[in-house]
């Protein structure tokens, strides 16, 4: 019985070991296998970032990655799959080498390759992109076009809904009229059309000055984005920076129309026109001795290119600029004093800091005031014009925001300091008083008409267009100005205008004079001469009536009041 047994065990233990060594003998792959996982790429090599192993279960299966893309990630599938088998109506193939070459694969999801492999453990875990043109560089760039395109998509979408709810709504607005230039009156229009008109024709803003500066402190900018229907007529002037035309701006379809300047700057002077539109922008600048300014306009050719024009619509005055004009005429005292008068009163409403009527204002120094940049409006008022050089004297800006502010205007009519390169930028006032010099030198040559042809300041000094060195050799070292003979100063007013002058072209800015101060000269000869002209008119009266003796002049002339004695030198043998 104990034999029967321990044979019957010896039976069994032989029949486990022969099946555990079968068993032993089946060999299979090692896996990857993730139903989905993110991979980690570099260069033409994916990781499958799997985290989970597992032996194959049949010794014909083999390892299998599958790579997808879409329009939102990228994914990894990792498997053992028998080779034979088909695998998502695809049949493996190239699945005997021991690296995980990825093959494309058609699919209507997306991009797609398979790979598979055998042999060394986790071969799937590292998936093999071919280098060559059809291989993974070009999945890289091919795959990023449907991406940025798909994008783009609703941000083009809504810009162009956008625009077109723009357009729609500007021209098919209930109710809009269309632009009507002959019954309605715009702000700039200096008369309506039924004031003056004269064969169909408008008179032209220098023509009616009360027109033009009976609202002193309204905004004269044309808000309007429509260009106006101007036409160009001839050149009238040509600076360093633009061009001035005089034009014809049309008001309606009768024919109506009215005269106004173009100054038009090339596309390479597009700063000088920036500059001068925002001066104008201002609507505290709107003076009666400052040029008219209507709008600014951008015309021809296409933004930022050479053939883009940049308007400037301001008043024209047919008389010219101030340095035509004394070219042509000779003086009187009356339109000396007027004219030399209406300078001052422009100057000094650039550089105050409040409005005629009050308004708080930001002070502009010009910057390049000379008799060329002074148009005439009529024989005894003139208007200053040409702010391509102004400056704002904003108190907000620092002396950074100065830096590039010194070495700017015409050499003839430079101050010292400018010539020197030694402005003051922390104080504002030092811009002014830059002004002032030049001024002066515009005071000196309207003084000259009265007694002698005309002649530019420094004229037989220095030649015809100077350079700053000569001038500065000139005004510098030699202390040189234009001379004022003596028998200019035989007038008792005119020796008043002459001290003024000095005063105002001193070597010294702090010693200057200010605009405001010159334009009380101005008034305090006025008034002399008012009450010369009363006390002349009365004593010829009283002379003829009673035959007696006329009244004897006044004993101390030197006791007329002087506006601003703190600024003059001694006036008291005047």
């Amino acid at each position: 019985m104990g034999f029967r047994l321990w044979t019957e065990a010896s039976v069994l233990l032989s029949f486990c070991l022969i099946h555990v060594q079968s068993f032993t003998l089946i060999k299979t792959n090692l896996c990857k296998w993730c139903d989905h996982s993110s991979p980690v790429c570099e260069d033409n090599v994916c990781m499958s970032n799997c985290s989970l192993t597992s032996y194959c279960t049949l010794a014909e299966e083999v390892c299998v990655a599958i790579w997808r893309k879409d329009n939102v990630s990228v994914s990894v599938r990792t498997l053992c799959y028998n080779p034979k088998d088909m695998l998502e109506n695809i049949m493996l193939a190239n699945y005997s080498s021991k690296e995980c070459l990825m093959s494309p694969r058609p699919s209507e999801d997306g991009l797609l390759y398979i790979c598979a492999c055998v042999g060394d453990h986790e071969c799937n875990d590292r998936l093999v992109f071919d280098k060559g043109p059809n291989g993974f560089s070009k999945l890289k760039s091919k795959d990023v076009i449907p991406v940025v395109v798909i994008s783009l998509v609703p941000p083009l979408l809504v810009a162009i809904i956008s625009t077109m709810s723009f357009y729609l709504y500007r021209t098919r607005q209930p109710g809009k009229k269309p632009k009507d230039w002959g019954p309605r009156r715009t702000h700039y229009q200096s008369l309506d059309p039924a004031e003056g008109q004269v064969h169909g024709k408008l008179p032209s803003i220098s023509d009616d000055v009360s027109s033009e500066i009976s609202s002193t402190c309204a905004n004269n900018l044309n808000h309007n984005t429509e260009q106006l229907p101007i036409q160009l007529e001839a050149l009238v002037g040509k600076g360093r920076f633009a061009e001035v035309w005089r034009a014809r701006l049309s008001h309606s379809d009768g024919g109506q129309y009215e005269t106004v300047a173009v100054k038009i700057f090339p596309a390479v002077e597009y700063s000088s026109w920036l500059n001068e539109r925002a001066i104008f922008s201002d609507a505290n600048l709107k003076h009666e001795n400052v040029v008219q300014f209507l709008t600014a306009e951008e015309r021809g050719g296409i933004a930022n290119t050479s053939l883009r024009q940049y308007w400037l619509i301001m008043a024209y005055y047919n008389l010219g600029n101030l340095q035509e004009f004394l070219m042509g005429h000779i003086l009187t005292w009356t339109e000396l004093c007027s004219l030399a008068s209406s300078v001052a009163r422009g100057l000094a409403h650039l550089h105050s800091d409040t409005t005629p009527c009050g308004t708080p204002k930001v002070p502009i120094a010009h910057r390049d005031l000379k008799s060329s940049n002074i148009v005439l409006k009529n024989n005894s008022e003139c208007a200053l014009c040409d702010f391509g050089l102004a400056l704002r004297l904003d108190l907000s800006l620092t002396v950074d925001d100065f830096a590039n502010s010194g070495q700017v205007g015409t050499a003839r009519y430079m101050s010292p300091e400018v010539l020197e390169s030694r402005v003051n930028l922390e104080d504002l006032e030092s811009f002014k008083q830059i002004d002032i010099y030049s001024m002066a030198l515009v005071l000196w040559e309207m003084a000259s008409r009265k007694v002698k042809s005309y002649e530019p300041p420094f004229g037989s000094k220095v030649c015809e267009q100077p350079c700053v060195d000569s001038m500065r050799d000139l005004v510098l070292k030699d202390r040189g100005r234009p001379e004022i003979p003596a028998n200019w100063t035989t007038h008792p007013g005119m020796d008043l205008l002459c001290a003024t002058i000095t005063e105002c072209w001193d070597h010294d800015p702090e010693a200057r004079l200010t605009a405001h101060c010159v334009v009380e000269r101005f008034n305090t000869i006025a008034q002399e001469e008012l009450e010369n002209s009363i006390c002349i008119h009365a004593a010829s009266i009283q002379c003829t009536e009673t035959q007696s003796p006329p009244l004897p002049a006044p004993s101390d002339q030197s006791a007329r009041t002087d506006p601003c004695p703190q600024d003059r030198a001694d006036t008291s043998q005047i």
